[in-house]
């Protein structure tokens, strides 16, 4: 297999979507794809046993993409092996009427990891400033003072967007969070396929929406926003890794890589040392619990 390499991967200056291949194989069967990726899994839950016993981070994980990208099933893959109590998923869908009442990363902020587990966005705050920007209409819902009609919608109120963002996740990193964002970059043939799929498979017609046409029909528009997302605040703390999404399984096994990798460079995550005390008794301990045979 090829060997992944994680800063081909990780957006460090400006990129261009149409540049970057939506398409990797690494080398390899899907069999043999599936099969390296049991085992970085398994070593991704046990770093999270570890990161729960430290107790000092949380670590927060961003899933972007079009429709069809994979959102959900590399989701439901990379994480199998992961203590159900250490990993909480977050599926962002329209704001509700209580949600719309607070600033917009309001749920999101509500929704973070506590230390010692993994949060994933399923969709994320990014949401607003990709379908909000794609459809700016429904930035007016928001209530926002001096915004009444989408003229009142400027460059100017985008670059604040961009900046809270950053201010947000500058914020959760200087206190402990962990950041990764991860955009799938599926191609449009691609996701012209999976719909084509939904629709020819009884059992996957639910997951069709008229909906998903006109979104795909508004493609270049999302890209374009995509683009200026990624690039405008893509840092450090938080960087963004542009993931080619057209081979399932080589996506997932290129997120977990990243993942595991890139934690396993924290070294101050470790298990607690044991109390001097009761490191000195354990063989006492031992004892007592054996002889109740």
């Amino acid at each position: 297999m090829k060997k992944i390499k994680i800063a081909s991967y990780k957006v460090v200056s400006d990129i261009k979507l149409e540049d970057l291949s939506t398409s990797e194989n690494l080398d390899s069967t899907d069999r043999e794809l599936k099969k390296d990726l049991e085992k970085l899994r398994e070593d991704l839950g046990d770093f999270q046993n570890t990161l729960y016993a430290h107790g000092k981070y949380a670590v927060l994980i961003c899933f972007q993409g079009m429709d069809t990208s994979g959102k959900d099933s590399l989701i439901r893959e990379v994480f199998k092996d992961c203590n159900v109590r250490g990993v909480v998923v977050h599926s962002f869908k329209v704001p509700t009427e209580l949600e719309l009442d607070h600033d917009y990363i309001w749920r999101h902020y509500i929704a973070l990891p506590p230390k010692g587990k993994f949060g994933v966005f399923n969709r994320t705050h990014y949401e607003n400033v990709l379908v909000t920007k794609v459809h700016p209409e429904y930035i007016l819902s928001e209530n926002i003072p001096n915004i009444n009609t989408v003229a009142d919608i400027n460059e100017s109120f985008w670059d604040k967007r961009y900046k809270q963002i950053n201010d947000f996740e500058r914020h959760i990193t200087e206190n402990g969070t962990l950041v990764f964002k991860f955009f799938l970059n599926i191609s449009k043939e691609e996701q012209r396929q999976r719909l084509l799929r939904r629709l020819r498979l009884q059992e996957k017609n639910w997951k069709f929406s008229p909906g998903d046409l006109k979104e795909r029909n508004l493609w270049d528009k999302y890209q374009q926003c995509y683009e200026e997302a990624i690039n405008r605040t893509s840092k450090t703390n938080a960087p963004w890794f542009v993931i080619p999404a057209d081979n399932k399984s080589a996506s997932r096994l290129i997120v977990a890589t990243i993942l595991l990798e890139s934690l396993k460079k924290y070294k101050d995550i470790k298990e607690p040392e044991l109390d001097d005390k009761i490191k000195a008794n354990i063989e006492t301990y031992k004892s007592q619990l054996e002889k109740e045979k």
